[in-house]
C-alpha cells in the first residue's frame, strides 16, 4: 500500500500537510507487525481514519477514543492528537481540504461506517493522486462526504481529565479496572475528600464517578474484544461477577451485546444470521 510520505509532508510545530491540492486524498494503510506510535501533532487538513482489522487508540481534546474495526475517527483540522496502534493493522486514511465540507463536526468523534461508505474510501484510495477534478472521481469524493456528514456518532470517547490528581485516579483505574473499590476509597488515595472528586469529575469530564467509570469499562472492553479475548475473560478483568451482568452493561451502553457488537463490526452478521452474548 502507499507510503503516507507520497502524499503528506511534515511543516513545523508538529503539523502535516497534503502535498496535493485536492478536495480529498485518501491512502492505505497496513501494518504487519510491531507497533505504531506519533507523538501529539495535528494536520492542516482534517482526517478520516478508518479501521478495517486491529485496533487503534488516539487521545485528542482531552478524551480518549478506541476505533475498533470497521469504526472510523473524525479529526478536524488544527486539532492536537496522538495515536497508537499494534500490528496487525489495516485501513485508510483521508485528509480532507478544512474548508470543502463545513457541516462536517467541529470537534473529535468516532463514527460508524456503512458498506457504502467503506467502499468509497476503498475506491478513492486505489485513484491516482493527481486525479481530475471535473471527472468521476470527483463526483465520488462528493459522495463520500455525504455519507461523512451523515454518520452516526458512536460512543467510544472516554474524557479525560488534565487535573494531576485526577490524572493520577485515571491511571490507578485503567491499570487495575477489577478494581472495585468505592468513590470514597478513591477520594482517599489520591488526597481529596469524597464530594471534591465528584465535583471535579462532573467539571472535567461532564461525567459522575459512576459515569466516568463505566465508559472506561467500555472504552476497555471494546480494546480487549478487539484484541480477540473472550467476554468471559473481559468480564472479569473488568471485575464484573459474572458474564451476564457484564453483558447487560454493554448492551445497555451500546444498544448490543459484546459478541453480536463485534460480530457486526467484523462483518460476521447477515440478515438471517445471530450471534449469542
Amino acid at each position: 500500500m502507499e507510503s503516507l510520505s507520497r502524499r503528506f509532508a511534515r511543516e513545523d510545530r508538529g503539523q502535516w500537510r497534503s502535498t496535493l491540492a485536492r478536495p480529498a486524498n485518501a491512502v492505505g494503510l497496513s501494518m504487519l507487525t510491531g507497533g505504531l506510535e506519533s507523538e501529539f501533532h495535528s494536520h492542516r487538513e482534517s482526517q478520516l481514519f478508518f479501521l478495517e482489522r486491529g485496533e487503534v487508540t488516539c487521545e485528542a481534546s482531552n478524551a480518549l477514543w478506541i476505533v475498533p474495526p470497521r469504526s472510523a475517527l473524525w479529526i478536524p483540522a488544527g486539532v492536537l492528537h496522538k495515536i497508537r496502534g499494534r500490528a496487525p493493522l489495516e485501513g485508510y486514511g483521508v485528509f480532507m481540504e478544512p474548508d470543502v465540507a463545513p457541516s462536517l463536526p467541529a470537534e473529535c468523534c468516532a463514527v460508524s461506517v456503512t458498506p457504502l461508505f467503506r467502499e468509497l474510501l476503498v475506491r478513492l484510495a486505489a485513484r491516482p493522486a493527481l486525479y481530475d477534478l471535473d471527472g468521476p472521481d470527483a463526483r465520488l469524493v462528493a459522495v463520500l462526504f455525504d455519507e461523512l456528514a451523515a454518520a452516526t456518532i458512536e460512543k467510544h470517547r472516554l474524557p479525560m481529565p488534565a487535573d494531576p490528581r485526577l490524572r493520577k485516579l485515571v491511571d490507578a483505574m485503567a491499570e487495575n479496572p477489577a478494581d472495585g473499590a468505592t468513590m470514597g476509597s478513591w477520594a482517599r488515595r489520591i488526597g481529596v475528600g469524597e464530594r471534591t472528586l465528584n465535583r471535579l469529575l462532573v467539571r472535567e469530564t461532564g461525567l459522575s464517578f459512576g459515569r466516568w467509570r463505566q465508559q472506561l469499562h467500555i472504552v476497555l472492553a471494546l480494546q480487549r474484544l478487539s484484541r480477540g479475548a473472550s467476554v468471559q475473560s473481559v468480564a472479569s478483568d473488568l471485575g464484573y461477577e459474572s458474564a451476564s451482568s457484564f453483558v447487560t452493561m454493554f448492551r445497555k451502553a451500546l444498544g448490543a451485546s459484546p459478541a453480536r457488537y463485534m460480530a457486526r463490526r467484523l462483518g460476521r452478521l447477515t440478515l438471517d444470521q445471530g450471534a449469542q452474548p
